[in-house]
């Protein structure tokens, strides 16, 4: 689990300018503020189970607690290439708390059929239910409180954060990026994991009570319906993120930088290790720039460095050569074929007309997200917005359009309430925008 996601920095206690009396009182205020208590485990430390005969016993108590499960895992992101789940964390009432390793195990049947049925409530679920499917876990309802959280309207919505705005005690942030793949786990780190899930159950509560304070409810059970069956998006070309790409010139060394990457990273699968931990991104960059083929060369190139560039210099000088005796036809294009809208960036030049249409509707959406209190991000996909307003339906009788849009929008797997409250506005910008040639 990220206890900590990206948002607003918060806004300065104070500026240059002088302060006036109310300022000042709300300084003293701020400074008189005791900070809030750390939160401990309730029941200490649990034992972490490690053999079947352990999981069938934690399983019954699972099974015999009341209401929703607080879930979370532990992943090796950093130091592992795949994305295994290495800890899970459960916690219900009347049960407690149970910390699982799921590697030495050879079944996790006893907790699918505990789980069956049960609400769960994780932070962040994209990140976790994937690993969590690997080993047969799947929700058949489930509870984001970090999704809540940014419906809500939270500026931060890190687990952290959200356990210290809404519920007043301050979790420690430390071993988020511990490799926890390590045996035995340390006890500190294990008391980290186990906090986790402390009091998610509490927090989801209070945000559910929130979310129907707030009218969204509907907004948050049909988001959560839809993350269900969330599975990760492969990415296409990949190797197109190498960091520091831009630096490399020619389709030849694009070539490279794609055959290098390709081996690095079955070399990674093999060996169950981050790509980065063999070469460095910018060792792929510095050998692509200069394309040596043979071996003295290569490990003189000034940047090609890191654990595996001697070691593995025969499959690195083997994939140059290979890219050296490329034809023309054979080298990637410098950018990728997408199936989907061209970035927006180019639209003016390309369909001035349907740049338009992207700024009327981002105005639209802004005002609206701001008017609902929420990210404009959670009130549409902004792929979704692109694809639909680039290639909007042909109709322009404004009931027809709209039907139209919506119909898109469904097909794009937007949910009801994002439909109901964007489809008018893109309705609108498509005709504006045409309006205004």
């Amino acid at each position: 689990m990220t206890r900590e996601t990206g948002g607003p920095a918060d806004p300065p206690l104070f500026d240059d300018s002088v302060p006036d009396a109310a300022d000042a009182t709300d300084l003293a205020e701020v400074a008189d503020t005791p900070p809030a208590p750390l939160l401990t485990l309730r029941d200490g430390l649990p034992s972490v189970i490690d053999t079947d005969e352990g999981l069938a016993t934690a399983a019954a108590a699972l099974a015999a607690g009341t209401g929703p499960v607080a879930i979370d895992a532990e992943r090796a992101s950093g130091y592992r290439y795949s994305s295994r789940a290495y800890l899970v964390q459960l916690r219900r009432e009347g049960s407690g708390t149970w910390l699982v390793d799921p590697i030495p195990l050879t079944t996790m049947t006893p907790l699918v059929k505990a789980l069956d049925g049960t609400e769960w409530i994780l932070h962040a679920a994209t990140q976790d239910l994937p690993c969590l499917a690997e080993l047969g876990l799947r929700p058949t309802a489930l509870f984001d409180t970090e999704l809540a959280g940014r419906l809500l309207g939270y500026p931060r919505v890190g687990l952290a954060t959200l356990v210290e705005t809404v519920l007043g005690y301050t979790l420690l942030k430390e071993h988020s990026a511990a490799d926890w793949s390590t045996r035995p786990l340390p006890q500190a780190w294990l008391e980290y994991a186990a906090l986790d899930v402390e009091v998610l159950v509490e927090l989801r509560d209070a945000l559910a009570d929130e979310l129907r304070a707030a009218g969204k409810d509907e907004w948050a059970r049909q988001e959560f319906d839809h993350l269900r069956g969330f599975e990760p998006t492969p990415r296409v070309d990949a190797w197109r993120r190498t960091s520091g790409m831009h630096r490399v010139r020619g389709r030849r060394g694009l070539a490279a930088v794609k055959a290098l990457w390709e081996a690095r990273d079955e070399l990674a699968r093999q060996r169950d290790v981050t790509p980065g931990r063999i070469i460095p991104d910018s060792a792929i960059v510095a050998a692509a720039q200069e394309l040596p083929t043979e071996r003295g060369a290569l490990l003189g190139v000034k940047g090609f460095h890191g654990r595996g560039a001697e070691r593995y210099a025969r499959t690195w000088v083997e994939t140059l050569r290979q890219v050296v005796a490329m034809s023309e036809d054979e080298l990637p294009a410098r950018t990728p074929r997408g199936d989907g809208p061209p970035a927006p960036r180019a639209w003016a030049e390309k369909d001035p007309v349907a740049a338009r249409r992207l700024a009327l509707a981002r105005d639209a959406l802004a005002t609206l997200a701001e008017e609902r209190n929420l990210p404009v991000e959670n009130l549409l996909t902004p792929d979704h917005l692109r694809r639909v307003l680039w290639a909007p339906p042909r109709t322009r009788e404004p009931g027809a359009l709209l039907d139209g849009v919506i119909t898109l929008l469904d097909g794009y797997a937007a949910r009801g309430w994002q439909i109901a409250l964007t489809a008018p506005l893109l309705t609108d910008a498509i005709l504006r925008a045409d309006a205004e040639g």
